[in-house]
């Protein structure tokens, strides 16, 4: 078993649609990146690249690559999952913190949590999604950006 964590932050940019676990929320702002810059899924794809020592993110899609220029990030989590199933893993679960102070994520954690599952290969109940404010502190609290931390389990499946 090996565990891994991931943490992402992307400030608010005008003119961009927001991304958020794979879902699309309307908003008056959306997120600056390279990519969709879904700060959630790029969390996870660091928890997962992470435990399967595969380095980060930047390593594998760098943000001056024209490929991934404007990509959805749910195609990069896949690619994650295919870098760490090729090197002997499979993942078990992974439970995800997205803080922000707007919008609100509620009404959209169940839709989140089945494209990540979906992504990962797993079934919807081994991905656990929480949001939460920093009651207006730091540069999340105070409507600047979004972060987001991911925790996985792998497990290499080569010893079962």
């Amino acid at each position: 078993m090996r565990v891994g964590h991931g943490y992402d932050v992307h400030a608010f940019s005008e003119g961009r649609r927001l991304f958020i676990g794979g879902v699309e929320i309307p908003y008056e702002k959306g997120l600056l990146g390279h990519s969709d810059a879904d700060v959630l899924l790029h969390a996870v794809c660091d928890a997962l690249l992470g435990a399967a020592a595969l380095g980060d993110i930047g390593r594998h899609f760098s943000d001056t690559d024209e490929r991934f220029k404007d990509i959805s990030s749910i195609r990069l989590l896949e690619n994650v999952t295919t870098l760490v199933t090729a090197r002997g893993y499979r993942v078990v679960n992974v439970d995800c913190t997205v803080i922000a102070e707007r919008p609100r994520l509620s009404p959209y954690i169940e839709e989140m949590k089945r494209n990540i599952a979906e992504a990962l290969r797993i079934i919807p109940d081994a991905v656990n999604v929480k949001a939460t404010t920093e009651e207006g502190l730091g540069f999340t609290g105070q409507r600047l950006g979004i972060a987001a931390h991911a925790v996985c389990l792998i497990e290499d499946f080569r010893r079962i």
